[in-house]
């Protein structure tokens, strides 16, 4: 276990894997659970496309700048205390998310509960890793995985389930026994342990966040009233600066949250590039095909769900054999191929859209989509991973995490800003307008991903270290990003 021994009495591997999975599946689940649900958001408490667009954003936000804050202070103050606040905290905001009167009281929880899965997500698997001997924990990350993957295929069919059967309510309030109860029996079933003492950094939290919502505002007000709105300028400029500003502190930051000599290595400079864009792509994609599916062709909840498979299930049948597979001919052809494959997808999906169209039509791009991105998955944070030295991989894995959260929120701004140009949530044939051009800009992140996955190194770094597996397994994100990037959709 990194840092320390465990404290508060001995780890016990059964009841600690079944109490982190279940917060895991809780957390990955609500992301996707959101997406379906959003056109019944939408009518009961108003707003535009924009409105949605900052309830899958606002949780996004919290959890890219709370993750790294959150394994830190798992290490100072105890990862049992840490993780079941957390856990504590995803509960009650999914309360607060329930009672919301107004879609403004609904973003806001939204943020409670971001910063709740930020602090769920690393530092349980940082418990459920330290309670397994280092030759189990293949087997453990590999289960863990299916967990994240189960909840990616599950999330638009359950959302869509209880939208239609109780109401979207019910999609928050199911957080509060489970996610209660798991924070009680974590409190007392989990061994407690602490990790080597790092500096935080909240000066790059602040600027990092505030100049992504600088960008993200600066698309929402383009279309509203394009460019020539004083709004944009002004929000562009702002989020430009604090992001430079950004930079410019991280090169004299003791403890900096994005390392600048991290992407001193081209390889991982284009392995994270390409995880950005695949998150770009995959968690806009879902945003508006959910918009698509229910606004525009009419369909009900669960109906969306259930048409959502092929592209969300592909993952539990063609990742596993695509992490297999990429040992024998690098990671590079399947993460260039796979999402060139999805991007291929989803514009045939943006060609055929219409009113009145048949399902059938959208089913072998779904499919093609589906493929691809699972080609994907597995590789992504490997790739960033195997290109830095041991020493920087607990960052490496942070800094990917984080990035490809913000790629989230960008992708669902970008799209969002196209389709409100184009079009508006007020027909069938508005919602067609608006999302034929935007799920092509969604399928030319994937592109843009997959060009960038040419320049990652096809060098494999094997047989890590059990010190050096720990201090990846620390940022809790080495097996979560590679689960599930999907289920950050929000």
């Amino acid at each position: 276990m990194p840092g320390s021994a465990p404290r508060g009495g001995r780890a016990r591997p059964i009841s600690t894997l079944v109490l982190t999975s279940v917060a895991f599946f809780m957390t990955a689940l609500d992301a996707l659970v959101v997406t379906t649900a959003l056109p019944a958001v939408h009518r009961d408490v108003g707003g535009s496309v924009a409105t949605l667009e900052w309830v899958i954003n606002a949780y996004l936000l919290a959890f890219a700048a709370a993750i790294i804050p959150a394994a830190a202070l798992g290490d100072r103050l105890g990862r049992r205390a840490v993780y079941t606040a957390g856990l504590g905290l995803f509960a009650a905001a999914s309360a607060l998310c329930a009672l919301a009167p107004t879609a403004e009281a609904l973003i806001a929880a939204r943020v409670l509960q971001g910063i709740g899965a930020a602090i769920v997500t690393p530092l349980g698997l940082t418990i459920l890793t330290a309670a397994f001997p280092v030759e189990r924990r293949g087997a453990v990350l590999g289960a863990w995985g299916a967990i994240g993957g189960l909840a990616i295929a599950a999330g638009p069919l359950v959302g869509g389930a209880v939208t239609q059967g109780l109401n979207w309510h019910w999609i928050f309030w199911v957080n509060l026994p489970i996610g209660a109860l798991a924070a009680v029996l974590s409190a007392v079933r989990l061994a407690d342990s602490r990790g080597p003492r790092t500096r935080l950094d909240p000066v790059g939290v602040v600027l990092v966040v505030a100049g992504a919502v600088g960008l993200a505002f600066s698309l929402v007000r383009v279309a509203d009233g394009g460019w020539a709105n004083p709004e944009a300028g002004i929000a562009l400029a702002a989020g430009v600066l604090l992001l430079a500003g950004f930079s410019a502190w991280e090169r004299r930051a003791a403890e900096p949250m994005l390392p600048p000599r991290l992407f001193a290595s081209p390889g991982f400079t284009a392995a994270v590039a390409t995880s950005f864009l695949m998150t770009a792509a995959i968690t806009s994609a879902a945003f508006l095909v959910s918009q698509f599916f229910q606004l525009g062709l009419g369909l009900s909840p669960l109906a969306t769900g259930l048409r959502f498979l092929p592209w969300t299930a592909t993952p539990l049948l063609i990742a596993p054999l695509a992490g297999a597979f990429s040992d024998r001919i690098g990671r590079r052809p399947l993460m260039v191929v796979g999402l060139a494959l999805q991007g291929v997808g989803l514009v045939w999906v943006a060609l055929v859209a219409a009113t009145g169209m048949q399902y059938g039509q959208l089913l072998v791009p779904l499919v093609i989509a589906g493929v691809g991105v699972s080609m994907a998955i597995p590789t992504t944070t490997a790739a960033a991973l195997s290109a830095v030295s041991p020493q920087d991989l607990g960052r490496a894995s942070g800094a990917a995490n984080t990035l490809q959260r913000f790629g989230g929120v960008f992708g669902v701004a970008a799209v969002a800003a196209v389709f409100a140009s184009a079009g508006h949530l007020g027909s069938p044939a508005a919602v067609v307008a608006g999302f034929r051009p935007a799920l092509a800009l969604a399928a030319g992140f994937s592109v843009l991903g997959a060009m960038a996955a040419v320049g990652v190194t096809s060098r494999r770094r094997d047989g890590l270290t059990p010190s050096a597996q720990d201090r990846v397994e620390s940022t809790g994100v080495g097996a979560v990003t590679s689960a599930s990037p999907a289920a950050e959709a929000g």
